[in-house]
């Protein structure tokens, strides 16, 4: 292979291929950085000697580099944006293809890394301990040490982590040794994976079982509650799952929930799947993200899209196999087609925020020049899905069924693009058992549905689940009606969420005595569930119901995740712009840099100021 695919890489990793990654690394929680070394053992791919290594960097102080123990000449060129700056190492005997080489990089990470979030005391729950966490998708595996950071390249993983706080990692545990001051954290990684799902968190964390293969990891003083959230549920997924797929290849799977402030929804780095804490919501209601996070130990875990170019290949059959277990795991089709349609209005959402024709509506887009950051959104996720699903619904069912093992195991431990996709998907069924599906095949537009943008052919949904949300917002826009708690004590959290986002979505603001009528009846004041206080606190908000703003506040001091702070603190601007500058100040220190800089944007303020 001599030729690379990912635009977003500078290495050149046609020539060279990472087969094995160690990291020796220290977390040094005082000065914020981790410092070590990494090895790296790269086989030649081309015939002809290769006698020079690139790889990606951004930010990283590097002291020294080897080259089979011995040291070598290496060099630093100029940041390409945010490819960030690629090392240059010289091999000056070259190598052949097929030998392997071996790269020992003494680095530190600097306070412009990208993929550490370094918390506080203050910014966890128990206050007592620091905390600091990675998050290296899509490109930011390259701040953490110099590595061949594209999806394309896929590596086996050793983690040699010394800190004197636990630690968890994206392999498994080994073991631990040595003084409490500074105990080392053994990990092997023996399913190679791309750079971006190399993960680490240390910091004040507790562990309990909740599955035959699963364990929950959190803080102590949330431990007990995140067993009884999840522990009913993990084997009832992993059983799913395996049915659809087939069974699990990573020995383990277990879920870090994070502290308050983490900003995000969920990260499927593999063996320790890291989650938002609003998922422990009480109800057991917002579980499905880790639905979703398990389907990506087959899809984008196990196989790979080659790049973020194709990245629907990671988002659209994690979406497609998510539903297929929760409707498996509820016995009904029907939530397969609720939540589809939930996904087809964020879908609708996104399209029209770009615009129609926008670049980053297309399944497949191009990233040349750009951060892969920038072009992130539901797109992938729900045109993806849709893409899938309409080949499910093309060729049968039944036939679809037999089509995932295929796949899944043609492109174990491998990445692919959207036309290696195409080719498997037409290989399997090109065997005389599906000769009368001919016509079917050839009326697919490949093209058209890869690089065509906005939304795709809406299908048909079973709207029965929904329709009962939507009837029921019907009668809240009547300022007659009388509403029980009977109103929605059969229905999931989901089903109330569509409700409360329905209703919001209201041409006419309600009253603020219809607001207060919903929290009361709907008990949605003492939920613990944050998505849909969160919702609900918006059509408080909108309807200037004074008297949910201190609630508002409160909950803006209770989570971080961007999902529901922004909203909220927008919300509140409008209605008390006051309030919002005071909530913001009081919590400033408990947001996560990127949720803070966010809000300050919202809030329009500059460094902390109002803008002028």
């Amino acid at each position: 292979m001599a030729a690379t695919r990912d635009p977003n890489t500078l290495s050149n990793y046609g020539a060279w291929r990472t087969k094995h990654t160690t990291a020796n690394l220290t977390v040094d929680f005082a000065a914020k950085c981790l410092r070590g070394s990494v090895v790296l053992e790269l086989e030649s791919q081309t015939d002809k000697a290769s006698k020079e290594i690139v790889l990606d960097s951004s930010y990283l102080s590097v002291s020294s580099i080897k080259l089979n123990s011995t040291p070598s000449q290496w060099e630093i060129k100029d940041r390409v944006d945010a490819s960030g700056a690629p090392v240059h190492v010289a091999v000056p005997d070259g190598a052949s293809k097929g030998e392997v080489v071996k790269l020992e990089i003494d680095l530190a990470t600097t306070d412009k890394c990208t993929a550490l979030q370094w918390l506080t005391p203050a910014q966890t729950s128990n206050k007592k301990a620091p905390f600091m966490f990675s998050q290296c998708q899509a490109i930011h595996a390259r701040s953490l040490f110099p590595c061949q950071d594209t999806p394309d390249v896929k590596s086996t993983y050793t983690f040699n982590i010394t800190s004197p706080h636990p630690v968890v990692a994206s392999g498994v545990s080994q073991g631990v040794e040595g003084p409490d001051s500074g105990k080392l954290y053994k990990f092997e990684q023996n399913v190679p994976i791309p750079s971006y799902l190399f993960a680490l968190a240390s910091g004040d964390i507790a562990e309990a079982r909740i599955g035959r293969c699963s364990s929950v990891a959190t803080g102590p003083n949330e431990l007990a509650a995140s067993k009884w959230e999840l522990e009913e549920d993990m084997d009832k997924f992993m059983d799913a799952a395996e049915s659809i797929v087939f069974p699990y290849k990573w020995g383990e799977y277990n879920v870090l929930v994070l502290p308050p402030s983490f900003p995000y929804g969920g990260m499927e780095n593999p063996i320790y799947t890291f989650a938002t804490p609003t998922i422990i919501s009480g109800d057991k209601q917002n579980i499905d993200v880790i639905a979703h996070e398990l389907s990506h130990s087959w899809s984008g875990n196990l196989v790979t899209s080659c790049s973020w170019e194709h990245f629907w290949l990671n988002e659209g059959w994690t979406m497609y196999l998510e539903r297929r277990i929760l409707a498996k795991i509820h016995g009904n089709d029907a939530y397969f087609d609720f939540s589809a349609l939930s996904g087809w209005n964020a879908l609708e959402e996104a399209v029209k925020s770009y615009g129609k024709d926008h670049e980053f509506t297309k399944l497949c887009i191009s990233h040349k020049g750009i951060d892969p950051d920038d072009a992130f959104s539901t797109v992938p996720y729900e045109k993806g899905f849709h893409f899938v699903y309409y080949l499910d619904r093309l060729v049968g069912r039944e036939n679809f069924n037999k089509f995932i093992p295929f796949y899944f195991t043609k492109w174990t431990n491998k990445s692919l693009d959207s036309f290696e996709f195409r080719d498997t998907f037409l290989e399997f069924f090109s065997t005389p058992e599906y000769a009368g599906l001919k016509d079917e095949l050839a009326s697919i537009d490949w093209e058209g549905r890869f690089y065509t943008p906005g939304l795709p052919p809406k299908p048909e949904f079973d709207t029965s689940l929904a329709d009962v949300c939507y009837a029921l917002a019907q009668k809240w826009e009547k300022s007659d009606f009388s509403p029980s708690p009977e109103d929605i004590s059969s229905w999931t959290g989901n089903q109330v969420l569509l409700f409360l986002e329905t209703v919001l979505g209201f041409e006419t603001p309600l009253k603020a005595e219809q607001v207060q009528s919903i929290g009361k009846t709907y008990s949605l004041l003492e939920s613990k569930n944050a998505e849909l206080k969160t919702a609900f606190y918006q059509i408080a908000l909108r309807a200037e119901d004074k008297s949910v703003y201190n609630s508002v506040a409160g909950l803006l001091g209770e989570v971080g995740r961007m999902k529901f702070v922004r909203p909220l603190f927008r919300g509140l601007n409008k209605v008390d712009r006051d309030l919002a500058l005071e909530t913001f100040e009081k919590n400033r220190d408990f947001y996560h840099p990127i949720c803070r800089q966010m809000v300050e944007k919202d809030l329009g303020l500059v460094d902390g100021k109002t803008r002028q």
